[in-house]
């Protein structure tokens, strides 16, 4: 959530921002729309991360009642189940039986062995809705306020070129974090995501630029 949140924020004001100068608008422009895109999509990421989230909770929740009813109905079954889970294992196959005998007559237990084991389904590795909505909405807003802040902090015809370096180094940098995760190399990773957002800028610039043009013609 953190990393695509940043990579999102960084990418999409980015391109706003490449947009807006590329129309030849004020650099009050770029400040409003920048925010405006770093609230809404913002907002929009934080929003679907918890639903996401709160959708596979609720999935789970359903497929557990379900299991606990067949628990409840067929304790057999579940029991014989639970046994080829641990024989599977490699437990011999008296010790797998009274394990699961031993799990079964615990109906949570066994749910949360039949939940787990049979079924792949681990809450924990879900996470927290909110704590997803708040981390990915804070790393998208990092991220959208890199490409606006030389439209804040300065002004005249070098604050496009130094929103660009700032973006290409944030970039640049995520795509290289990114690598811990993928395994992949950091240089390959940093070029590429490089690559990508400054695709993204220079298609939007070059929308902005015609949007102008044609604007001006016209007028």
């Amino acid at each position: 959530d953190l990393v695509y949140g940043a990579i999102d924020g960084t990418v999409t004001t980015f391109a706003v921002v490449a947009g807006v100068r590329g129309a030849s608008l004020e650099a009050t422009v770029v400040v409003i729309l920048g925010i405006a895109n770093l609230v809404a999509d913002g907002f929009s990421m934080a929003a679907s991360n918890y639903l996401g989230i709160r959708a596979d909770e609720q999935r789970q929740a359903r497929i557990r009642r379900q299991e606990l009813e067949h628990i409840a109905r067929i304790p057999e079954g579940e029991r014989e189940e639970v046994r080829q889970i641990y024989a599977a294992k490699g437990l011999p196959a008296e010790e797998a039986l009274r394990l699961a005998t031993q799990i079964v007559a615990d109906p949570e237990h066994a749910l949360d062995t039949l939940a787990r084991e049979e079924l792949g389904l681990n809450p924990d590795e879900l996470g927290s809705p909110w704590g997803a909505a708040i981390s990915s909405f804070v790393s998208f807003a990092v991220g959208a306020l890199l490409p606006l802040a030389p439209f804040v902090l300065m002004s005249g015809p070098r604050t496009l070129p130094v929103a660009v370096g700032v973006t290409a180094i944030a970039l640049f940098a995520v795509g290289a974090l990114l690598s811990l995760f993928t395994g992949r190399s950091a240089l390959r990773s940093g070029v590429r995501m490089l690559a990508l957002g400054g695709l993204a800028g220079a298609i939007t610039f070059v929308v902005g630029r015609l949007a102008g043009v044609g604007g001006a013609a016209t007028g």
